[in-house]
């Protein structure tokens, strides 16, 4: 994956959420923050997305989310397709960077649309596998299946550390090691709780 990246969060609002069968809130929250939390380590710009807040029909970006990039603007859409939003494009597009890491709820529609587009216009796109969720297991499936098919390039938010850092000898290496040591203490809380 190397540099060149921004990462692209989409819709991870408490409606989405209600109707996502696939994964646990929890367990789409714990790889989202750790996403939050690697690209401020590293530098990496974020573009966060949300769908109906200013119609007054969505609430915006979950808390635990929002928390962890008090900087970052939300930009609100009234479209389904977050990169035919001209400010979610531009955003994308004026970070200066082709590789877009990507994750959205639904898997099937706010993260696969996006990521068809990119991929038809050039860009390298890695949607995150487990800080995603769809309304049922063949949907997100399947939405996996169409991006791969289309070039995506599924990571995971330890395989998205993993190649920020790229060398434990790096004076560096210690930022993603500090992510390390929340993660897994709170992967091992929500596997006893469930």
């Amino acid at each position: 994956m190397g540099g060149n990246l921004v990462l692209a969060l989409i819709d991870f609002q408490p409606g989405q959420y209600s109707t996502v069968t696939t994964a646990t809130r929890e367990e789409i929250d714990l790889n989202v923050v750790a996403l939050c939390r690697l690209a401020t380590s590293y530098d990496v710009p974020v573009v966060l997305s949300t769908v109906g807040v200013d119609m007054g029909v969505n609430e915006g970006t979950a808390k635990v989310i929002r928390d962890e990039l008090p900087e970052v603007e939300e930009i609100d859409r009234t479209g389904v397709n977050a990169w035919e939003d001209a400010d979610f494009r531009a955003a994308i597009e004026n970070s200066g960077r082709r590789k877009v890491v990507i994750a959205g709820l639904w898997t099937e529609v706010c993260l696969t649309f996006p990521t068809l587009d990119l991929l038809a216009e050039g860009y390298d796109v890695y949607p995150v596998a487990d800080a995603v969720g769809g309304i049922s297991p063949v949907a997100h499936e399947r939405a996996f299946d169409r991006m791969i098919a289309a070039g995506a390039q599924p990571v995971t938010a330890v395989s998205f550390g993993s190649e920020l850092m790229r060398n434990w000898a790096r004076e560096d290496s210690d930022k993603f090691r500090k992510v390390l040591q929340w993660y897994f203490p709170q992967r091992q809380r929500l596997a006893k709780e469930g």
